[in-house]
């Protein structure tokens, strides 16, 4: 089942709420639910999934942590989103 079908069949739910069974109304909630949860999956090439657990480990970080840290770095150095700024008297918990 599509994302779009999914979307169709809670749509159509919503819109005869009154009609629908509840156990029917169950399993498209849990479908949603799972397609959310497993919404961040990004896959890789096999070699750049070896070098990101490396550096994940490097950092302490999960896998999906190190990638939302790369993409936020590399979109901040190529001024996609503004940088973020620490001057002398900001609180930097050891880290700069």
């Amino acid at each position: 089942m599509t994302t779009s079908d999914t979307a169709t069949l809670l749509e159509d739910a919503a819109d005869r709420i009154a009609d629908i069974s509840r156990p029917d109304l169950q399993i498209m909630l849990r479908r949603a639910a799972l397609r959310l949860r497993n919404a961040a999956a990004v896959s890789m090439d096999d070699d750049l999934e070896e070098v990101l657990r490396d550096v994940a480990g490097e950092l302490g970080m999960t896998r999906n942590d190190t990638i939302r840290f790369i993409v936020r770095e590399w979109m901040e150095t190529n001024t996609y989103l503004p940088v973020h700024n620490v001057d002398e008297d900001s609180d930097v918990d050891g880290t700069a």
